[in-house]
């Protein structure tokens, strides 16, 4: 069974075998590697490209470069990204410049981090946590 990624590096959409672990896999548009999951600065019209593109669960990081408990969470974030390489695809947006992006997801408090699966959202979270905690929270609804 195939399934649709959507590449880290160039945005394009790769349809790959699903497969329970994978040693390597490369974008069918740009030849890097979609195990190089590190989150994804996004925007509104990069989320919505992922929302109809990708099959995996979209985790979506709402922080705010002033925020304490998002600068510390950050690295845990990314750590996560990186462990779940083709299980989810990690998405960070700065909600000082996608205000109208959090007011359309109800953001009131930061960070807050929402999981996206077919296009809606179907659990999230608020405040700081670990990089296991993180994974812990993804793999439930994966």
């Amino acid at each position: 069974m195939n399934i649709n990624i959507v590449c880290p590096h160039c945005l394009e959409v790769s349809s790959v075998e699903k497969k329970e672990s994978t040693i390597s896999q490369k974008c069918t548009k740009c030849g890097d590697s979609l195990l190089d999951a590190k989150p994804i600065t996004a925007n509104a019209v990069i989320l919505e490209h992922f929302m109809k593109n990708s099959d995996l669960p979209i985790v979506v990081d709402f922080w705010a470069p002033w925020c304490g408990p998002c600068i510390s969470m950050a690295p845990h974030f990314e750590k996560a990204a990186l462990a779940m390489p083709l299980q989810a695809q990690f998405l960070k947006i700065n909600n000082d410049n996608e205000q109208a992006l959090g007011s359309k997801f109800l953001i009131v408090s930061i960070p807050a981090v929402l999981l996206i699966k077919e296009g809606k959202e179907i659990a999230r979270f608020t405040g700081a946590r670990s990089n296991k905690q993180i994974q812990k929270w993804v793999r439930q609804y994966i």
